[in-house]
């Protein structure tokens, strides 16, 4: 191999610089204890020969690789797209990179992916996960330090951020019920989730602030084809006198939309439908999707916010947990006139 192809080492930089290797290693990791004479050598050299360090070299010595993983159960979902983006423009300010696995909803291929990634990782993110409590709470021992998304864990010392999914699905039904709707579908979400159990304990305060109010909750899933594929119990509910329908996220309401619009159902003429996250398509589907918004990037700012707290050393910052906005928009309407009764 040729000295002009050879890739630069550091024995190079100190040879050309006059010093020893150790003294080479001092200088480009910073430390103070350095003959400024020494230090102005060797950055002479570096320039001069193009050196540039090894980065696995130097996370050894450091021992950080400056790279973060995140833990997402479906990256196709929005939510998760968003708080990604908002998660590696924080990050990358500092410096670090982040790296991303999706488990594809396997709660079982969580813990594994999760260990995989912390070894070749200064830190997790585990975005909404889906395993059982007892055994995040094992996990998260394990991979610290780790921020958890949309999982409360206050108990055991690990930072979280979230929404309030309770609050947000209160809010939504009010804005039904203020248009006339007193029987609602709701397409759960997938049964792993926590996320779903937040959303079903904010249907249950809800029934309790209106009487009156009927919600009957249908098997659903978090994707575009889970919210097609219901369609058809949608409709035999709405034969039962339902008017609105409330999706798990804004995929299953628009894959909803979808399929109603090709039966030739009007929304919201016979049914009202709203969707959660307010992802980018909600505005632009037709109808536009009346939705809960979620700061999506403000939400990734903020894991990597402590997330660097718990790599300098620091201590985990207070929880965060967002309350979501109503955006109305044209699939939700008043209930018209013969409506909301029982066809059979």
């Amino acid at each position: 191999m040729s000295e002009r192809t050879r890739q630069v080492t550091i024995v190079d930089v100190a040879r050309h610089a006059g010093v020893s290797q150790a003294s080479v290693s001092r200088v480009l990791n910073g430390k103070a204890n350095v003959d400024p004479t020494i230090a102005s050598a060797v950055h002479a050299a570096v320039a001069e020969l193009g050196y540039e360090p090894s980065l696995a070299a130097r996370s050894l010595v450091q021992g950080r690789n400056h790279t973060i993983g995140m833990i997402v159960p479906d990256l196709e979902n929005p939510l998760f797209q968003g708080i990604l983006k908002g998660l590696t423009l924080a990050a990358d300010a500092d410096g670090y990179r982040v790296l991303v696995a999706d488990t594809d909803e396997r709660a079982e291929s969580e813990e594994a992916v999760a260990l995989e990634a912390r070894r070749r990782c200064d830190a997790l993110v585990l975005c909404a996960p889906r395993m059982p409590e007892a055994k995040l709470r094992q996990l998260v021992a394990r991979v610290a330090p780790v921020v958890v998304v949309n999982r409360p864990l206050d108990a055991a010392g690990v930072p979280w951020v979230g929404v309030d999914y309770a609050r947000g699905i209160h809010d939504l039904v009010d804005h039904l019920v203020a248009l006339g709707h007193r029987r609602i579908v709701y397409l759960a979400g997938p049964a792993s989730s926590v996320s779903n159990v937040e959303r079903e304990r904010g249907l249950a305060a809800a029934r309790e602030t209106f009487p009156s109010l009927e919600v009957e909750i249908l098997p659903g899933g978090s994707r575009l084809d889970d919210g097609a594929d219901a369609a058809g119990a949608v409709l035999a509910a709405r034969d039962r006198g339902a008017t609105a329908v409330l999706g798990f996220n804004d995929l299953v309401a628009l894959g909803l939309l979808h399929r109603l619009a090709e039966l030739g159902v009007s929304v919201p003429g016979e049914l009202s439908v709203a969707g959660f996250d307010d992802s980018p398509f909600a505005r632009y589907s037709t109808p536009p999707l009346t939705s809960m918004s979620v700061p999506r990037g403000e939400l990734g700012a903020q894991v990597w916010q402590r997330l660097a707290t718990l790599v300098a050393g620091g201590r985990s910052e207070h929880t965060l947990l967002y309350r979501p906005r109503l955006e109305v928009r044209a699939s939700t309407g008043p209930v018209r006139a013969g409506a909301g009764v029982d066809r059979a």
